[in-house]
């Protein structure tokens, strides 16, 4: 089964003096973790995303849809990557989601893909 692994984490801790030293150091961290994950047969795919600033929202209300700058949702953590695994069950997933480096506050979101 295919679970979709969404890093939650607070982006501000990536600023300042010390944040491109860690950025580096976590970036490191995932691109170990994918070689594993490939390894073990179970990566299928996964992408960084761009900061919560250049996000674009379309808010549903009543059917109508509008347009926002930003994430909609109030966070201390934005949706900062994902992976796509296959694993034989949810057991599995968070086995591996543990592995997610993580610095600070943030959140692993584990989530089925319902396949189309």
């Amino acid at each position: 089964m295919k679970y979709t692994l969404m890093i939650h984490e607070n982006e501000a801790i990536y600023q300042g003096d010390d944040g491109g030293k860690l950025m580096e150091e976590v970036v490191g961290k995932h691109m170990a973790l994918i070689e594993d994950m490939v390894a073990a047969g179970v990566y299928e795919g996964g992408n960084r995303l761009q900061g919560a600033d250049s996000a674009t929202t379309i808010k549903y209300q009543s059917g109508k849809g509008t347009l926002h700058d930003g994430p909609f949702i109030e966070t201390h953590e934005e949706l900062g990557g994902y992976y796509v695994i296959d694993v034989g069950d949810l057991d599995a997933a968070i086995e591996w989601a543990r592995k997610i480096p993580v610095p600070g506050d943030g959140a692993i979101e584990i989530r089925p893909n319902f396949e189309m």
